[in-house]
C-alpha cells in the first residue's frame, strides 16, 4: 500500500493500492467522509489515465486543488515507486 500525503485539502492522507496501472483499493483520511467514500468506489478498477481524465484539474472552492485533484497526483506518485520498487 502506497500513502500519499495530499496538499492544500480537508483530507490528510490516501492509501492507494495498484496492480500495474488499475486502481485496486483507495480510502482517505481525513476530509468529507461520505464524498471521498465514494471517489474511492467509482475510481476503483480504473487506470490511471481514465482517473486522470476525470478528476485531474479539479479545484475545492476558492483552493486550487481538491482530494480528487490530489487523488490523480498520489495515483501517479504510488505508480513510479511500484517501478523502481
Amino acid at each position: 500500500m502506497y500513502r500519499y500525503r495530499t496538499k492544500g485539502v480537508c483530507s490528510r492522507l490516501i492509501n492507494i493500492e495498484l496492480e500495474g496501472e488499475r486502481v485496486t483499493h483507495l480510502d482517505f483520511e481525513g476530509g468529507c467522509n461520505g464524498n471521498l467514500k465514494a471517489l474511492s468506489i467509482l475510481v476503483t478498477g480504473m487506470s490511471i489515465d481514465e482517473a486522470a481524465e476525470k478528476l485531474e484539474g479539479l479545484t475545492c472552492g476558492s483552493r486550487p486543488t481538491s482530494c480528487a485533484d490530489q487523488l490523480v497526483l498520489g495515483l501517479r506518485e504510488a505508480f513510479a515507486a511500484q517501478e523502481h520498487a
